[in-house]
């Protein structure tokens, strides 16, 4: 794997709206498989914050628990990225 797909994949772990289906579908990464990237690859107080906030209720990682009104993968306000620029509004 190269380091965009790394990026990315901890990118899409930190957003609470993204959940782990989604980058099953992408990237073929499974749960433990995107726990044990966040483990490796961030420092040890940061992959504790994530864990606690994926597991505290308020994210909706898992589709299962996520309320059926969310129909998407991305908050409407996230701004578009492109060429490495934040679009402007």
């Amino acid at each position: 794997m190269n380091i965009t797909d790394t990026d990315r994949i901890i990118e899409m772990a930190w957003e609470d709206r993204t959940p782990f289906e989604a980058i099953k579908a992408q990237f073929g990464y499974t749960e433990a498989d995107v726990i044990a990237l966040m483990r490796k690859e961030l420092k040890r107080s940061s992959f504790n914050r994530w864990r606690k906030r994926v597991n505290s209720g308020v994210s909706q990682k898992h589709l299962a628990k996520r309320n059926p009104e969310i129909n998407r993968f991305k908050c409407s306000l996230q701004r578009n990225i492109s060429l490495n620029k934040i679009s402007k509004r």
